[in-house]
């Protein structure tokens, strides 16, 4: 990890968000795309910048990849992590993300949901 790539990384609006998503919640990249609005390959493309940089992290489970922030970057990082979390909660867009979030959370629909029979699309 290095403190350039990490601000490069972070200096992207849509990067923010899903960082800010992450810190709440480990999420699927289906999860990030529908409250975020974006596509899956914005999101994925956002997250591989954020995962090569050392800032979040994912554990495989079946088919789908589960994103966090990743616990070492909150510790070598932990002024930055927690300037983050309290300065980006309080800007109009990351309010209407979270949310975004809190609805898409009490929906209880997930990626399993729609690979189910009977449930595609």
């Amino acid at each position: 990890m290095n403190i350039t790539g990490i601000f490069k990384a972070l200096c992207d609006e849509n990067r923010l968000r899903i960082f800010n998503l992450l810190s709440q919640d480990t999420l699927c990249v289906c999860d990030i795309e529908t409250i975020l609005n974006m596509t899956q390959s914005n999101v994925s493309r956002h997250l591989n910048k954020l995962k090569s940089e050392g800032i979040i992290t994912y554990e495989k489970k079946a088919q789908w990849a589960y994103y966090k922030i990743d616990d070492n970057f909150i510790k070598e990082n932990k002024l930055l992590y927690d300037y983050l979390i309290s300065t980006l909660r309080n800007y109009p867009q990351f309010i209407v993300d979270n949310e975004n979030y809190k609805k898409h959370r009490e929906s209880n629909i997930s990626c399993e949901y729609f690979t189910k029979e009977g449930n595609q699309q």
